[in-house]
């Protein structure tokens, strides 16, 4: 029993070969292609947010001094008045004083 090939046959097989993994190829080259585009829309929304998220930080830093007082900063206010009230009480002790005397 004898095998034989011609060249023709040999030629066709490798052409039908070399053309299937082409197609094969580009078949998966278009879906890559397809699924690389849904995941930098992805991409592109989660930077969107983040980018979001990032001007709401920062716009509550510029807002944090003013709705902010720290604890040091409202003793030192209280103090204060304090002093000016006992300042106040001061003078009117000694007002009244002054007019039991007189």
């Amino acid at each position: 029993m004898s095998f034989t090939v011609d060249l023709w046959h040999v030629i066709a097989l490798a052409i039908t070969i070399i053309g299937s993994f082409a197609g094969l190829v580009r078949l998966l080259l278009i879906q890559f292609g397809k699924h690389f585009d849904v995941a930098l829309k992805e991409i592109n929304a989660d930077s969107a947010k983040w980018r979001e998220l990032e001007l709401k930080f920062y716009q509550h830093l510029a807002d944090l001094p003013v709705s902010y007082v720290r604890r040091e900063d409202y003793v030192r206010g209280q103090t204060v008045i304090e002093a000016k009230l006992d300042a106040i009480a001061t003078e009117l002790k000694a007002v009244q004083m002054e007019r039991r005397q007189g």
